[in-house]
């Protein structure tokens, strides 16, 4: 399984302002991986056109054994009317009721299965807006902030469960949260400035599953250098 971009360059309709200028990056195997940079680069931007939610002309996306992507953010919402318990059961395949049921208590959502979304916290929402993701049919899933809000140890249980329950998909975290993403994710994108060459830099992370021990601290911050210096 593989996804790659090839010389992708791109502006949006109507404007001067060039977002990529030749950029190639991939994400090579199944996974937890990142796409990483300052703000304003393009990381969305990326996210979008590589789930097809942005058309792009010419052969600019591989995709190798890829055949859905889906995308989630973090602002995106429900029907505040909506009971949790129903609203998830009601979008998860019968095959996948087992599994809905464990990813529920993983992710800690139990208490609030009769709750109505508006009534939430905004970590619940993004908590329970991911649960729905992960019980479809995909081959890749872009998380774009989708744990923003979600307090650290609880995004560590969930990260590290999504690396061990389904480790034959590949995932790609867009996150602003240098430590995180040095620690959990295998392959990281940086994404850099249009005027930048290369546009996209690939540095290894830990790819660690947020079991004890920790990750080894030096590892880590030699990992965090190399982002900063990339970014």
């Amino acid at each position: 399984m593989r996804i790659a971009c090839k010389n992708l360059t791109y502006q949006y309709p109507r404007t001067d302002a060039c977002i990529f200028n030749n950029l190639s990056c991939e994400f090579p195997r199944p996974g937890f991986h990142a796409l990483f940079g300052q703000s304003g680069v393009g990381k969305t931007t990326l996210a979008r056109i590589l789930s097809g939610m942005i058309p792009v002309s010419g052969e600019f996306i591989d995709h190798t054994d890829v055949q859905t992507v889906l995308y989630t953010h973090n602002t995106e919402r429900l029907p505040g009317w909506s009971g949790v318990g129903s609203m998830i059961e009601s979008v998860t395949p019968v095959d996948f009721r087992k599994k809905m049921r464990k990813l529920i208590d993983a992710f800690g959502l139990t208490p609030v299965l009769e709750s109505r979304f508006d009534h939430l916290s905004l970590g619940q929402k993004n908590r329970v807006n991911l649960t729905r993701y992960l019980l479809q049919e995909f081959d890749m899933l872009i998380m774009d902030e989708s744990l923003a809000n979600v307090d650290e140890s609880m995004r560590g249980k969930i990260i590290g469960t999504i690396k061990q329950w389904f480790p034959e998909k590949c995932f790609v975290y867009i996150s602003h949260n240098m430590v995180e993403v040095s620690r959990f994710c295998d392959h990281i994108v940086v994404v850099r400035g249009a005027h930048r060459v290369p546009q996209a830099v690939a540095i290894t992370g830990m790819n660690d599953f947020g079991s004890a021990p920790a990750a080894p601290l030096k590892g880590m911050e030699q990992i965090m250098l190399e982002l900063a210096h990339a970014s």
